[in-house]
């Protein structure tokens, strides 16, 4: 039997970054959430490896480039190496409802299908954390665990919870 791994799949905006109420997708306008080193580090000593999977709608309406969110998504990953937390990758959406139908775009799931895929993900033993209910609806469908957070808000609480499920 193949090896699976442990992960936490994360939403980007709410998440690991403070959600602005507008799109972000440069490095000055990017400011990661309260306490995210130190949550993804305890959760890295658990055991887990990390994805992001992300909506940027921003890009089907023109209003950025994949090339932007491309150098924002490169600053971010250096400041959490920087901090011993590596993030495998970012699976992008860049389309939007307005301008035509995808499979990729939250709540639809091929980005989660793919994560699974590509990094062997143990969808029993892993995780989904949104701060939305579309972010954890494909993971969900998939048999992941998922937590929906107020945006903004500290992952502790949550790192506690896996912790005590790890537990049962």
């Amino acid at each position: 039997m193949l090896e699976q791994h442990k992960y936490v799949l994360l939403d980007r905006d709410g998440v690991i970054n403070r959600e602005r109420g507008e799109y972000t997708y440069r490095k000055e306008d990017f400011e990661f959430n309260p306490d995210l080193f130190v949550a993804l580090q305890q959760l890295k000593e658990l055991g887990f490896k990390f994805a992001v999977i992300t909506n940027q709608g921003g890009i089907a309406k023109g209003l950025y480039t994949l090339n932007e969110v491309l150098e924002l998504h490169q600053f971010a990953l250096k400041s959490l190496s920087e901090k011993g937390i590596e993030i495998v990758e970012v699976f992008i959406c860049p389309h939007h409802d307005d301008f035509g139908a995808c499979l990729c775009r939250k709540p639809k799931s091929l980005l989660f299908e793919k994560a699974i895929s590509k990094y062997k993900i143990d969808v029993a033993n892993s995780y989904m954390i949104g701060d939305k209910e579309r972010d954890v609806i494909p993971a969900k469908s998939l048999g992941m665990n998922t937590f929906v957070i107020p945006q903004n808000t500290s992952l502790l609480p949550i790192v506690e919870k896996i912790r005590l499920n790890i537990g049962k």
